[in-house]
């Protein structure tokens, strides 16, 4: 294998197979892998438009009985400082994220067993009938947590959520999709397969969905881009994906001590290689919550053609070291400094007015 020739290939929307892939990973230089996502990038999105989204991330409890290693956010059930969010502190959080010009919830909590399916179509319900924001909910852990407790199909559970006003479905709980790594930091969560066959489901019934991967858990080259592999064998059955987005795994205050290079170097590299591999997913989204705006900018010219969410609100990589936020002023600054348009967006990626008189974020 010669690393330009493979370059020159994947950068023209030419398929590597998993070797290749892990040989890039191995012996590509940054800047020479940097510049054939970028050239994909153009190829994929040739307008030099970088999309953002302005939602809230809302975390709507705390209490988790999955004990994740890397986990600094979540209580056991019984504890004094666990949570469940009152209608009436959800009511506030989504009447501020509408008045920012916000079209959407990300809503993900713990494993909380004294929430049922019931609970959640109540909670979607309400949210429909009472703000005009999508609901990205859930997580393929959390779907698997709630199916068990009402002893019902993955299938059966999503229809009902959906039906009650679920939009789309967030990529959470991925990390690393190898059950080595898996019962190493999260024992008692979900399989690898598990969280596919979720996402399986959800494209199968027409949701759309995202992808995610953590690094920084020692994970071998093999295990990164069997990652993707696995990624890219479900959108070749079922298109469901309309994004990647990877990220360091931040440990501070956690039980997990880090271990491993979760430097803006390496999220680089594999974020430029992710935009080669993942030929068949469309959109790549920037990490700036856990490495800075500045880092974002880079990242535009290493295979991302978009900027994530403005975060209104963030609760837990805050908890692990990341306090990282921005208005979308901001966010539209950062995007043009890196000699891209900004345009607003929903979950599905369809573009959005940015009209002179919609609220530009939070001051």
């Amino acid at each position: 294998m010669q690393v330009d020739e493979l370059l020159a290939r994947a950068a023209n929307g030419g398929r590597l197979d998993l070797a290749e892939g892990i040989f890039l990973y191995e012996n590509a230089d940054l800047n020479a892998l940097g510049a054939a996502a970028d050239h994909r990038r153009q190829m994929l999105h040739p307008d030099g438009v970088v999309t953002y989204i302005i939602d809230r991330n809302v975390n709507y409890t705390n209490i988790c009985v999955t004990r994740c290693k890397f986990c600094n956010f979540y209580t056991p059930p019984g504890a004094a400082d666990g949570y469940v969010l009152s209608r009436e502190t959800l009511a506030e959080k989504f009447r501020e994220t509408e008045s920012l010009g916000g079209v959407q919830i990300l809503l993900q909590g713990g494993l909380n067993p004294a929430l049922d399916l019931a609970y959640y179509e109540d909670l979607f319900r309400w949210t429909k009938q009472n703000f005009k924001l999508a609901l990205h909910a859930l997580s393929p852990t959390e779907i698997i947590h709630i199916a068990e407790l009402a002893d019902l199909p993955i299938r059966e559970v999503l229809i009902r959520l959906r039906a009650a006003g679920m939009d789309s479905l967030p990529g959470g709980g991925a990390e690393i999709l190898d059950d080595e790594i898996r019962t190493r930091i999260s024992p008692f969560k979900n399989t690898a397969d598990e969280w596919l066959s979720v996402m399986r489901e959800a494209h199968d019934l027409g949701m759309k969905t995202t992808a995610t991967m953590v690094f920084g858990f020692q994970e071998s080259s093999e295990q990164l881009l069997l990652h993707m592999d696995r990624l890219r064998r479900l959108q070749d059955d079922t298109h469901g994906f309309t994004a990647f987005i990877t990220w360091p795994f931040q440990a501070e205050g956690t039980r997990l001590k880090l271990r491993d290079d979760t430097s803006p170097l390496r999220y680089l590299r594999i974020q430029a290689l992710a935009r080669l591999y993942l030929d068949n997913i469309p959109n790549l989204q920037v990490s700036w919550p856990t490495l800075g705006p500045e880092i974002g900018e880079v990242a535009l010219r290493f295979g991302a053609n978009d900027f994530g969410s403005i975060m209104i609100e963030e609760n837990v990589v805050s908890t692990a070291g990341a306090h990282f936020m921005m208005t979308s002023a901001q966010v539209e600054t950062h995007i043009r400094l890196a000699g891209f348009a900004p345009a607003r967006r929903n979950m599905r990626y369809d573009r959005l007015p940015i009209a002179a008189d919609l609220p530009r974020g939070p001051a």
